[in-house]
């Protein structure tokens, strides 16, 4: 079993921008994609947080024009295999059960993991490995951003896109952490309530998505993350009965509309990387015009109040 360590965890947040600046270092002299070649079909095996990165994944390659699934590892049944089909199995320690279970028949698949000695990594035909180092709070955090910026690498690999901006990312992630002082105490206020909901637009859905994991996972409080779009559709009959508490990622042509619900129903709004009306507190970063930048540091923002929660046991 993981032990977890709220302190620690912190800790863990704070070598972020040194494991990026080392993560780029290693990129800059390696290619992990280089044997991808004549790609039509992606499909990625995940749970948790490596599912949620694969998801805005696959569908930046759908767009592409290719054909592409973010999957639970643990549903059943597999895929009719083809030359063209590309597996990426996704596990930050190498251990899952489901994702194991999922790679177990098949002929050939890639490990993405933060552990090449892993079960997952003894049988993959190739590894990439996240170079994340080890997560001693016990919480997938420098590994969640390091499997988005590989995943990135991926889609460029595929589809020729550019390269992530991660040494922006370094700096925004720097200029969130140097800050805190700022901003860390207020937003912790604001987000106090009957739980937290993370909203983004699906674009930067997984922000959203391990938002919301990092409140439950840590100091264990209520919290959904939602689409923007989606929101007005599934999570608007929330802010009626309770003391809604809205983590608001701003970018989707839908803000407007779930905004506007917020404010007639007297919900609290906390937004991240832009000012949007309404909003108690905005909380910006470094390079944050950048929608880019925006995916792989924002969730920095949730990791740390969770954290600021769990030390003091104040959420």
């Amino acid at each position: 079993m993981i032990t977890v360590d709220p302190a620690l965890f912190r800790a863990d947040l704070e070598a972020k921008p040194a494991a990026l600046r080392a993560l780029a270092g290693h990129l800059a002299g390696h290619r992990p994609w280089e044997f991808a070649r004549g790609i039509r079909r992606v499909i990625f095996l995940g749970m948790g947080s490596s599912r949620y990165a694969a998801q805005v994944a696959a569908r930046r390659l759908r767009r592409a024009g290719l054909d592409a699934t973010a999957e639970y590892a643990s549903a059943e049944g597999a895929f009719p295999p083809r030359d063209d089909t590309l597996v990426v199995a996704i596990s930050a320690g190498g251990t899952s059960q489901e994702t194991l279970d999922a790679v177990a028949d098949l002929p050939s698949y890639v490990a993405l993991t933060n552990n090449p000695g892993s079960p997952l990594a003894a049988g993959a035909a190739y590894i990439v490995e996240m170079h994340a180092g080890a997560e001693r709070g016990g919480v997938a955090c420098r590994s969640f951003q390091h499997t988005q910026i590989l995943l990135d690498a991926l889609v460029g690999r595929l589809t020729g896109g550019e390269p992530a901006p991660i040494a922006e990312v370094a700096e925004a992630t720097e200029d969130l952490l140097t800050r805190r002082p700022e901003w860390l105490a207020r937003c912790g206020d604001l987000l106090k309530g009957d739980g937290v909901f993370p909203i983004a637009p699906v674009e930067r859905l997984s922000s959203a998505l391990q938002s919301a994991l990092m409140f439950r996972e840590g100091p264990r409080v209520p919290a959904d993350g939602c689409e923007t779009g989606d929101w007005s559709h599934v999570d608007v009959y929330l802010t009626k009965t309770l003391r809604y508490r809205a983590l608001f990622f701003p970018g989707s042509r839908y803000d407007d509309q779930a905004l506007g619900w917020l404010r007639e129903r007297g919900s609290t709004v906390v937004a991240v990387g832009g000012d949007v009306p309404g909003a108690a507190q905005a909380i910006r970063f470094r390079h944050d015009d950048d929608s880019r930048v925006r995916l792989l540091t924002e969730t920095l923002v949730a990791e740390l109040v969770a954290a600021d929660w769990w030390i003091h046991g104040t959420a």
